[in-house]
């Protein structure tokens, strides 16, 4: 384990001991550095995954031997090799010859005698026998060659290594273009394809559009058996002929396309978790009042205003399409009334032409009214408001209100705090991620979660006004005790202290070291309850202050006497020089938010649809989403564009994540534009190839903007 994730062993045990104690990967990674000597969250997430992997594997060692040893088949021999194996389909192949199995032919060959035959065939002797006995007995020598863990685990490396994927149209019907069409006539070795492209092709299996196989060399192979078991002669071939075709290539044909899909999924997932982190991780807005609009033609622009703490205020429809003049003066008015800091605009349908609209009402109002502060105008995205607005939290939320007026206030949430908002939708409906229907769900759900957990503890929580969905995301929290928090903060009130946590039913010792040091009391009376210092070390930064002559409050926050502190002075065999440099970070600014510096987009007033994009064109652009084979841009117009990997940079750039991240904002050129069916190409070089774009570049066909609240949608079959 110890090579596979480069860490020590003695890491891997501290790690294992406190996880075993019941602590969290965040609180293990912030609080327990010495132990463990100074892991990150994400070496702490791979230590945890195989720890439970090797207790799996074990967990199956035991079942395995107790079966072996019950058919009396167990070998001092067997068990060392069983023992000693750390790879569970190696420990399947091992179990192969002594799995219960359905009647074989090997096995009725057996029963009618014929296992001396097999046994003068498998030596190498003379034998004269009619066909149908030598077809029984290469039966029973056709199942020793399928059962060989050796032959088994070669036959898989051979379709691994060797094998070619290759697809086809299912039918000569479906020759027609669809989004699968370049994988008409297609093949690709299975060890390189690239998991985009296999996950690609694996769902146009799915829709049953292509017909794909995984062929191989099987002469070759059937060559590499009979020298892996050493033996040779005819009837010993057609043996080794029939094994391959009948036992082995089917089940290491699934093996291998099982094991490459679980590839390509993980590949995937982590697409979609990178993404999800920068969303969760976007800038805030922060403590300012936001009215917040959710766009619509038909059915009129809902909006609802909430005050700095996003509590809800008050709501109203506007017609700006069908009644402008009248629109313009409630707009006023309302913002007269209220004075929001900002006015979030849903990116949905009619967006842009409603932010355009509401642009130009503030120019108006302050023109005529000067004194009146202007709001700022932000486009912010719907993805997944629809799927909130619906849900069980939102109607305990607002159960008074409409599902479209909730819509509207978690667009203007989410401006004011992204992560406190997002962390209420289930990830998959946010919309970032690629091919997310079609991964194994458990994983992508895991994972998804994994990233939330990590994102809500890295910025920390603000106790008193934290939701239940925020809360329950905190180290040693969980849905119960953030029930149970929120109703005693509704029967007694704002806590005054993290101490007070102790007081809430149900929350004991443990919950309270693995969550204190995440969750902060603004304005509490010991100014460390505001910050990422942990309670247990509320003693020891008392000791500093008094050591310099000052208060605890004189302390905290002054940058220039936290300076001062020589943190050697203060190691113990419990706290080490990591665990104290975060102390003193966080006193030089107690709280601090990881977050980057909210800036809004800047779209350009004259680009809102997409027969406003030209070619040539240079555009500010948001990224939204980014892909193995791209990034997707929103530049303002509804329908987001593709920059294809080989226009991301002057650069060659093998991996779009390490160029671009969602929430970026770039400026791009515009390659081209299909109008018709909504794509649009993008490049962000400084010398774009516009000969490059065409299909490779423009949006796939049928691809929505990533903030659709249906999830990510595109299909990237035309891009590679």
């Amino acid at each position: 384990m110890c090579t596979e994730i480069g860490v020590g062993a003695k890491q891997i045990a501290a790690v294992e001991k406190l996880l075993a104690d019941g602590c969290t990967v965040p609180f293990i990674a912030r609080y327990r550095k010495e132990a463990h000597g100074n892991l990150d969250e994400v070496q702490i997430g791979k230590v945890k995954e195989r720890l439970e992997y090797y207790n799996e594997l074990e967990d199956r060692k035991k079942t395995i031997l107790k079966s072996i040893a019950e058919q009396d088949k167990l070998t001092p021999e067997l068990e060392k090799a069983i023992a000693g194996c750390f790879q569970k389909t190696a420990l399947e192949d091992l179990y192969q010859p002594y799995k219960p199995k359905r009647r074989t032919r090997a096995q009725i060959a057996k029963e009618k005698g014929f296992e001396p035959l097999a046994d003068d065939i498998w030596e190498g002797r003379e034998v004269d026998a009619p066909e149908e006995d030598l077809q029984y007995a290469r039966d029973i020598i056709a199942e020793r060659i399928a059962d060989d863990a050796t032959v088994r685990g070669l036959v898989r490396r051979e379709f691994a290594t060797k094998g070619v994927v290759k697809s086809e149209a299912a039918s000569t019907s479906s020759q027609e273009p669809t989004k699968f069409e370049q994988y008409y006539d297609f093949s690709e070795p299975i060890a390189t394809i690239p998991s985009h492209r296999y996950l690609a092709i694996r769902r146009g299996q799915k829709e049953g559009v292509l017909w794909v196989k995984l062929e191989i060399d099987k002469a070759a192979v059937v060559d590499k058996i009979l020298d892996a078991i050493d033996r040779d002669g005819e009837q010993i071939r057609l043996a080794a002929e029939d094994a391959y075709k009948r036992l082995l290539a089917p089940s290491c044909e699934i093996d291998v396309t099982v094991d490459k899909k679980m590839e390509a999924d993980r590949a995937a997932v982590e697409v979609f978790a990178d993404n999800l982190r920068n969303l969760l991780l976007a800038s805030p807005l922060g403590e300012k009042s936001v009215l917040a609009i959710d766009p619509g033609i038909r059915t009129g622009c809902k909006v609802a205003m909430m005050d700095a703490t996003g509590k809800y205020l008050g709501k109203t429809v506007l017609y700006p399409q069908q009644n402008p003049a009248e629109t313009e003066k409630a707009l006023a008015m309302i913002v007269n009334k209220f004075r929001p800091d900002a006015i979030a605009v849903g990116n949905g349908t009619a967006g842009r032409e409603t932010e355009a609209f509401v642009r130009a009402t503030l120019k108006k109002l302050r023109a005529q009214h000067p004194e009146i502060p202007t709001p700022i105008v932000v486009s912010v995205s719907e993805a997944g408001a629809s799927v909130y607005s619906a849900s069980e939290i939102a109607r305990k939320e607002f159960p008074d209100l409409d599902l479209t007026v909730r819509g509207a206030i978690s667009i203007g949430r989410r401006l004011q705090d992204p992560l406190a908002e997002l962390v209420k939708i289930d990830p998959k409906a946010i919309g970032v991620g690629q091919y997310q229907h079609d991964v194994h769900q458990p994983l992508l759900g895991a994972k998804l979660d994994e990233v939330v957990v990590s994102c809500v503890n890295g910025v920390g929580v603000e106790l008193n006004t934290a939701s239940a969905p925020l809360l329950e995301r905190v180290s040693g929290v969980g849905p119960s005790l953030a029930k149970s928090i929120v109703e005693w903060r509704n029967e007694h009130g704002r806590f005054s202290s993290r101490s007070e946590l102790l007081e809430v039913k149900g929350l004991g010792a443990k919950a309270f070291e693995q969550c204190a040091g995440f969750l902060r009391i603004r304005g509490a009376a010991n100014p460390l309850d505001s910050s990422a210092v942990h309670p247990e070390r509320y003693g020891l930064v008392e000791k500093m202050a008094g050591d310099l002559g000052m208060t605890l409050r004189e302390l905290v926050g002054n940058q220039t006497a936290a300076k001062k502190i020589d943190v050697k002075k203060y190691i113990t065999p419990e706290v080490g020089e990591p665990t104290l440099k975060d102390i003193i970070a966080e006193l030089v600014k107690p709280g601090r938010d990881p977050r980057a510096v909210f800036e809004p987009p800047k779209f350009r007033d004259d680009v809102t649809k997409i027969e406003d994009v030209k070619e040539g064109q240079k555009l500010e652009g948001v990224v939204t989403n980014v892909t193995a084979f791209g990034a997707f841009v929103d530049i303002g117009v509804h329908q987001d564009g593709l920059v294809h990997v080989s226009e991301l940079s002057d650069n060659f750039v093998s991996d779009p994540k390490s160029v671009v991240k969602a929430g970026d904002r770039i400026t791009v050129t515009v390659l081209a534009v299909d109008r018709a069916r909504g794509r649009i190409s993008l490049s962000a070089r400084s010398k774009p190839n516009f000969a490059s774009s065409g299909q490779r570049g423009a949006a796939p066909r049928g691809a929505m903007r990533s903030g659709a609240s249906s999830g990510f949608s595109c299909n990237p079959f035309a891009n590679l």
